[in-house]
Order: C-alpha cells, then structure tokens, then sequence
C-alpha cells in the first residue's frame, strides 16, 4: 500500500512508487549521508503486489470516503449502441489521502506534458479561455 501523507516532496514520492522497492532501497542508502533529514524512511513492501491496467476510472465520494472504480472498455467501434466496461479494481481513499493523490496526479502529468506536449483528452477545459 502507497501512503501519500505529504506532498512537499511529491517527486520523490512518485519516483518511489514507480521503481522497485529493491531500487529505492538501493538508491537511498548511498547518497543517505549528503542528505539532510526529512523525515522517516519509507520502505515500500511490494511482495504481495498485483498489476491491473485500466483504460476508464470512475470517482465517486460522500463526506467520509472517495472510491475509486477501475476498469477496461474493451469496445473499439465508436458507435456501438452499448458499451460495457469490465471493473477490475476498487481503491476507497479518506477525503485528504484523495487530495494529496490529486496534487501528485496533477504534478506528473504536468511534468509528462513538459517532457512529451500537451494532451488533448477531447473535453472541453473550462479554465482557459476560448479562442
């Protein structure tokens, strides 16, 4: 399980979650002594981990919990008159851990969009103004 209990190195975290436990371990143990100290370490325990890949997510809260749905749209024709979505996954988050996810989703794709251009997701952005 990922903690997102702060943002404040929010690159770091994410970096974490993307390599290996092994490697942050690894990575973290050389350089520990230039390092000033910031808190406790995080180890990740990944032994028991599984991997799903999802194409849609649906998002739905109350005041105690947001809940997270996951799945797969597996229908290539654009105008079929059903689509079905298969659900694989459910992650149920506490209000504040939703938000610090949302900051970190935030904080990677802007760095994916300085790296590799802007997405365009087909919906329209409220915040900019039209042309």
């Amino acid at each position: 399980m990922v903690s997102l209990s702060g943002c404040s190195n929010s690159f770091t975290v994410l970096r974490e979650v993307i390599m290996s436990t092994k490697d942050v371990q690894a990575e973290m143990a050389a350089p520990a002594a230039t390092k000033p100290a910031t808190g406790p370490t995080v180890k990740f325990d990944d032994a028991g981990i599984t991997n799903a890949y999802a194409n849609v997510c649906n998002v739905s809260s109350s005041r105690e919990e947001v809940v997270l749905v996951f799945g797969m749209n597996n229908a290539w024709e654009r105008d079929a008159s059903e689509v079905r979505v298969k659900l694989n996954s459910r992650v149920i988050l506490s209000p504040f851990a939703a938000k610090r996810l949302a900051l970190l989703l935030d904080s990677v794709v802007k760095q994916y969009e300085a790296r590799f251009g802007a997405m365009d997701i087909g919906i329209a952005q409220t915040d900019k103004p039209a042309k």
